[in-house]
């Protein structure tokens, strides 16, 4: 139970603030709060399992650098696909990929070699509880988001949809270009 509380606790407080939190917001002002919930935790678990199971392996084969690179480059063109984009209203039947896939996969890479992913390598070394651990960090991450995406609910009754896209945008690029001026700069 210690892990899981740990595990919970680390994430909530390193998520506040964090570019997920702003997706989370982002995304609940385009699509159903249920939708951007359920692509959260899948990519959560999907994450959150691998930097318990192998993340100690990968990191022999990946390099971070690299991963936040490659998931700064993709913010970009998330954002610029946002500006493009597709029409705000029936965000589930338009588009390439459904509203859910496209949370899912924008969460997966930006949590690919983030703090968050990082300290669940640590928690899991410490307590050598994988299910436990897992079990902590996506609860924890639930929270920080689903307080993110009340925070985007609101926002989208208070604020036009055209103007939601332009911010959406503009957080999808500014969390890329800050993630590629960190990996630059380390």
């Amino acid at each position: 139970m210690e892990a899981f509380l740990a595990s919970a606790t680390v994430v909530v407080l390193a998520e506040l603030g964090d570019k997920t939190q702003l997706l989370a917001m982002a995304f609940a002002a385009r699509f159903a709060w249920k939708t951007v919930m359920a692509g959260v935790f899948a990519a959560t678990v999907v994450n959150h399992l691998l930097a318990v199971a192998v993340g100690v392996y990968l990191g022999s084969f990946i390099d971070p650098h690299t991963m936040q690179i490659a998931a700064s480059a993709a913010f970009i063109i998330f954002g610029l696909w946002t500006i493009r984009g597709d029409k705000l209203d029936g965000e589930d039947k338009g588009g390439r990929f459904s509203p859910f896939w496209t949370v899912a996969l924008a969460f997966f890479l930006a949590e690919m070699g983030d703090k968050t992913q990082f300290a669940t390598i640590t928690l899991a070394a410490h307590y050598q509880s994988l299910l436990y651990v897992l079990m902590g960090t996506t609860t924890g991450m639930v929270i920080a988001d689903g307080l993110g995406i009340i925070v985007g609910m609101v926002l989208h009754k208070a604020i036009p949809e055209k103007t939601l896209k332009w911010i959406a945008a503009i957080i999808f690029i500014g969390c890329g270009v800050v993630g590629l001026f960190d990996a630059f700069m380390a």
